[in-house]
């Protein structure tokens, strides 16, 4: 069979997460409008007769302003080692910009093939449009293939993959045909909470957020998953925006995260969620290690 690993790169925002789920088939990574959603690199598994791939899906690359951000460009870097093949993303809609063409330099000397994929073609305004971006973006680099797409509708999606497949090497199968990420279920029940309060908060605490799956077991009940997780924030101010008047946005927050939650664990789900303050945990090694980055 066929086999290999794909590193997923780009600007915060570009679709990289939205893109993998759209070709795994499944959602294996969280999405949200808000950039620098994605703070690990998540792997998704496309199985496909005699191809396995997996999808390595990485943090934006940006100007960091905390010890985090830093932190997040280097598992980004770190994802491009080992890897048969590079997916560069773009935003179609916002164009080719400085921040990709910092991306293209960084690549520029690596040994590994690398497609140039032009991201949301669904909202840039038709072909005419597409056409000058295709052109700066071919522009930044030598690259094996530029493909336009989008994720959302998956319109392009099959073609990517096919060209993906051409260039997977012989080899083993990495995951069982039924595992489709390597989250453990604990991160993954952080990752769909922490979605869940990004999307609820929008623009006021999202990067102030960091959630921990403190305990996942057996409940009380038979056929019931007990859960207890920890959504920390910055500032004390923002414990109150989160748990929301009369505890109403975190009784929200919950309730969203169980209606996913229960489908993805396959079992019915007891979640208690808390807030608690960590104090500029961001530039924080020692709280950074503490909460998983």
């Amino acid at each position: 069979m066929r086999s290999g690993f794909v590193a997923v790169v780009g600007r915060p925002n570009v679709g990289k997460s939205t893109l993998v789920n759209a070709i795994v088939g499944q959602k294996v990574a969280i999405t949200t409008p808000v950039p620098q959603t994605t703070r690990h690199a998540v792997r998704g598994v496309l199985h496909s007769d005699d191809l396995q791939v997996v999808f390595v899906d990485t943090p934006g690359m940006h100007k960091p302003k905390t010890v985090l951000g830093s932190r997040l460009n280097a598992i980004a870097r770190g994802s491009l080692a080992d890897v048969d093949l590079i997916l560069f993303l773009v935003d179609g809609v916002a164009g080719v910009g400085q921040g990709d063409r910092f991306i293209a330099e960084l690549l520029r000397d690596t040994p590994t093939p690398v497609f140039a994929v032009l991201n949301k073609i669904d909202a840039t305004g038709g072909a005419k449009r597409d056409l000058p971006q295709l052109q700066r973006l071919a522009a930044l680099g030598d690259f094996a293939e530029v493909v336009p797409l989008s994720a959302t509708t998956r319109r392009g999606v099959d073609g990517l993959v096919a060209l993906i497949a051409d260039r997977m090497p012989d080899g083993p199968p990495y995951f069982p045909p039924e595992q489709v990420s390597d989250q453990t279920p604990e991160q993954l029940v952080a990752e769909i909470i922490r979605e869940k309060v990004i999307v609820a908060m929008r623009e006021e605490v999202p990067h102030s957020i960091a959630v921990v799956t403190d305990e996942l077991g057996p409940g009380e009940s038979e056929g019931v998953v007990a859960i207890q997780a920890t959504v920390y924030v910055e500032r004390d101010s923002q414990k109150g925006i989160v748990i929301g008047r009369g505890g109403t946005m975190l009784a929200d927050i919950g309730a969203r995260a169980r209606a996913e939650l229960e489908p993805a664990l396959g079992s019915r789900v007891w979640l208690e969620l808390r807030v608690k303050l960590s104090k500029e945990w961001q530039r924080d090694p020692k709280k950074l290690e503490r909460l998983g980055y």
